[in-house]
C-alpha cells in the first residue's frame, strides 16, 4: 500500500521471481520484432482472451479482481519475448491488486508455457491477509480546534481487524479531510501517508497526516457574467450570511438555486483561493454564469380530431430585468383556444425556491358545452421544497394565487334548450399543494403523488354566486418483479363544487370529463350527461379513475393495457353512478428525457353515439 507521497514501508516484502534477463533489453530481437509488425498488422482478428493464466489457490472475489486487472487481448502471442512480456505486465497488476486487498505476504511468479508460442503464466500464493491496526491523524502545522479535530478523528472509522484494504485507508482520509470542510476548514488537505506493514503479526497502521489550515469566512460575491444578471440578487440567494464559516453545501446549493433559475447554460460556484482573502480575513465566492440566449422564437402546429387544426408561436426573452427572469408572449389560434397572452416569471422570488407568475390573456374558446371569449389577469406564486427540505417536505408544492376573469359566455338554457348569453365578472382565490414521492416527472415506475386543489369563487353578473372549487388527485406507482419491467399504476380524482345548481353555475365553471388527460376513449367533454339537444351540461361533481399495466419490452419500446372510468354528476358529492369506461392499448417509446405515447382506446359503454375509438398522442406517461 503507497501513501499520497511516499511508498509504504515494511519488514519484509513479497517476492516476484524470473526472468531477471529481461532487466537489459535486447536490441537485436526488438528490431527484428518490429520489422515483423506489419505481418502480425494483416492477421485476421482472434477472439479475446486473458493477457496471462493465472493459476494459484486465491479466493473467487481476489482471483475475479486479479483476472480483471490483468485484462484480455484479441493479438495471440507469437514468440517467447511476448510471452515473458505478458507475463511480467501480468505479475505486476497482480501485485497491486493484491496490495490493495490486503495481502503483503505475496509470492507472485511470472511464467511462461512450453513451445514457441508458450502462454503466459502467473502463478500466485496470496498469504495471509493482513489486518487493520490502530489509525491515528498526524496535523501537519497548527491543529484544528478540538472539536473540528475530535471529528475528523470520528470519522476515520478504521475498525481494528478489518481486512487492510488500501480502498479502506484512502477513504477514511478522504472523509477525516470532508469532515474539517464541513467545520470550515476549507483548505484541508491531505499529506503523504505514512502506511507501515508489519509481516510479524500480520497488521497494517496508517499514520494519515492532514493539513487543515485555518477556517474561511465567508465574503462578498464576486461575479463573472456575459448578461445582465445582477450582483445584488445572486448576493441575496447566498443562503449564508457574511463572515459565517465556510460550508461545503451552503456553496454547493447557490450553484443549485442559479440552476434552477433556467436561464442559465451553465453555473460555477467555488471559493477564491486564500490569497484572494479580503480585509477582516473573509474570502470571496466567486460566482461564474454563462447566460442563455437572450430571446427565443418557437413556432408550432397540431391537429386532432375533436380539436381540429392549431398553430401557434411564442417569443421568450430571458434575464430582461437581470434576475433570472423569463417573459414571454404567445399567440395561439385553435377550434378549441385561441389567445394572445404574456407571462412574466420570476423565479426565487423574495424567498429561493420560491417563483411569481404573472400572466395577463385576451381568449376565446369554442368547445362542445359553451362559447367563452374574454380578458384575464392572474398572479401566483409557488413554494417548492427540495431534496434539502426538513420536516419531510421534500418534493412538495405549494402554489397560492388570485385571477380575475372578465368574459362573455354563450350556452345553452339548461330547462329551455335556448342560446344564453352571460356577462360575468370571475374573482377567483387558488390553494394548491402537490406531494410529489415518485421517481420521475414523466415516466415514474415507483411511488405515489397526491394533489389538492381548492379556489374560493366569486361570480358577478346577472347576479351574485359564491362558490368553492375543490379537487384531489391521488396516484401511485408499484414495480412488479425483481427487474422492475413491469409496473402498475393506479390513479383516482375527484371534485366537487360547494353552492349553487348546475344552472347557476356558469358553463366555463363547471367539471367535465373525457379525452386523453382523463377518460380515454371519450372525445373532449363526452363524458357526463347530456342535454337534449346533446350538448355536453357538464356537472358539480366529478369522479375519474385509472388503471394502467405498463411493460417494458425492450430498453426504448414498452406497452401498456389500461382502463380509465368517470363520471360526472349533477349534485355537489362526487359519485360512482353511471360511469363512463374505456379500455385500450398503448406504446411507449422511449425518447431519452421522457416515454412518447400512442393509446388506442375505445368507450366500453358508449352512451351518446360516441366514435367507435380515439387515438391519443402526446409525451409522457398519462398520469
Amino acid at each position: 500500500m503507497t501513501g499520497a507521497g511516499g511508498p509504504a514501508t515494511s519488514g519484509r516484502w513479497g517476492q516476484v521471481r524470473g526472468f531477471e534477463s529481461l532487466a537489459r533489453p535486447n536490441y537485436p530481437l526488438l528490431v527484428l520484432i518490429a520489422a515483423a509488425l506489419p505481418a502480425f498488422v494483416a492477421t485476421a482478428a482472434v477472439a479475446a482472451e486473458p493477457r496471462a493464466r493465472i493459476e494459484g489457490t486465491l479466493d473467487p472475489d481476489l482471483r475475479a479482481a486479479v483476472v480483471r486487472a490483468v485484462g484480455d487481448t484479441d493479438r495471440p502471442i507469437d514468440n517467447r519475448f511476448e510471452a515473458r512480456r505478458r507475463a511480467r505486465e501480468a505479475a505486476e497488476n497482480a501485485i497491486a491488486v493484491l496490495r490493495s486487498e490486503g495481502y503483503y505476504a505475496y509470492d507472485v511468479i511470472p511464467e511462461v508455457g512450453e513451445g514457441d508460442t508458450p502462454p503466459a503464466i502467473v502463478r500466485i500464493a496470496p498469504g495471509p491477509r493482513f489486518q487493520l491496526g490502530m489509525a491515528r491523524l498526524e496535523w501537519v502545522g497548527a491543529a484544528p480546534d478540538a472539536a473540528a479535530a475530535a471529528a475528523a478523528q470520528a470519522a476515520l472509522v478504521l475498525t481494528p481487524g478489518l481486512p487492510a484494504r488500501a480502498a479502506a485507508v484512502i477513504g477514511a482520509e478522504g472523509r477525516a479531510v470532508a469532515a474539517l470542510q464541513q467545520l470550515g476548514y476549507a483548505d484541508a488537505r491531505a499529506q503523504p501517508r505514512e502506511v507501515t506493514v508489519d509481516h510479524s503479526d500480520h497488521t497494517v497502521t496508517a499514520a494519515l497526516r492532514i493539513a487543515s489550515g485555518p477556517v474561511a469566512r465567508l465574503g462578498s460575491i464576486e461575479l463573472t457574467t456575459n448578461g445582465r444578471t445582477r450582483k445584488a440578487w445572486v448576493q441575496a440567494l447566498a443562503p449564508w450570511r457574511r463572515g459565517q464559516p465556510y460550508r461545503p453545501e451552503a456553496v454547493a446549493e447557490l450553484e443549485r438555486r442559479l440552476l434552477d433559475a433556467g436561464v442559465f447554460e451553465s453555473v460555477t460556484v467555488s471559493l477564491a483561493p486564500a490569497d484572494k482573502t479580503e480585509a477582516g480575513g473573509l474570502r470571496p465566492v466567486i460566482v461564474s454564469l454563462s447566460e442563455r440566449k437572450k430571446r427565443t422564437l418557437e413556432l408550432g402546429a397540431s391537429y386532432g380530431t375533436t380539436e381540429g387544426a392549431g398553430a401557434d408561436a411564442k417569443w421568450t426573452r430571458y434575464n430582461m430585468l437581470g434576475r433570472a427572469d423569463t417573459i414571454s408572449l404567445l399567440a395561439r389560434l385553435g377550434k378549441l383556444d385561441s389567445r394572445l397572452q404574456a407571462d412574466l416569471s420570476m423565479p426565487h422570488w423574495r424567498s429561493p425556491q420560491q417563483t411569481l407568475t404573472e400572466r395577463a390573456a385576451i381568449y376565446r374558446a369554442q368547445t362542445p358545452a359553451y362559447d367563452q371569449s374574454g380578458v384575464t389577469v392572474s398572479a401566483d406564486v409557488i413554494h417548492r421544497w427540495g431534496q434539502n427540505a426538513v420536516f419531510g417536505f421534500s418534493g412538495t408544492y405549494v402554489t397560492w394565487g388570485a385571477s380575475v376573469d372578465l368574459s362573455r359566455t354563450e350556452e345553452v338554457h339548461i330547462g329551455t334548450l335556448t342560446p344564453l348569453g352571460r356577462d360575468i365578472a370571475t374573482f377567483a382565490l387558488l390553494a394548491d399543494m402537490a406531494l410529489d414521492r415518485s421517481d420521475d416527472p414523466l415516466d415514474p415506475r415507483r411511488g405515489w403523488r397526491v394533489g389538492v386543489r381548492v379556489e374560493p369563487t366569486l361570480l358577478t353578473g346577472d347576479g351574485v354566486l359564491p362558490y368553492l372549487k375543490v379537487q384531489g388527485q391521488a396516484s401511485g406507482y408499484l414495480p412488479l418483479g425483481d427487474d422492475a419491467r413491469t409496473v402498475l399504476a393506479a390513479r383516482a380524482k375527484v371534485g366537487s363544487i360547494v353552492n349553487g345548481s348546475v344552472g347557476e353555475v356558469p358553463a366555463p365553471q363547471r367539471f367535465y370529463s373525457g379525452g386523453g388527460g382523463s377518460v380515454r376513449g371519450y372525445g373532449y367533454q363526452e363524458v357526463g350527461p347530456r342535454l337534449a339537444d346533446n350538448t355536453p351540461e357538464g356537472g358539480l361533481s366529478l369522479f375519474e379513475g385509472s388503471l394502467e399495466v405498463r411493460h417494458k419490452l425492450t430498453k426504448d419500446w414498452g406497452i401498456v393495457a389500461f382502463v380509465d372510468a368517470g363520471v360526472i354528476g349533477r349534485s355537489q358529492t362526487p359519485t360512482t353512478d353511471n360511469l363512463s369506461v374505456g379500455a385500450g392499448l398503448g406504446i411507449r417509446y422511449n425518447l431519452g428525457f421522457a416515454p412518447l405515447r400512442v393509446d388506442v382506446a375505445v368507450p366500453v359503454n358508449a352512451k351518446h353515439g360516441e366514435a367507435p375509438f380515439q387515438i391519443y398522442i402526446s409525451i409522457g406517461q398519462a398520469f
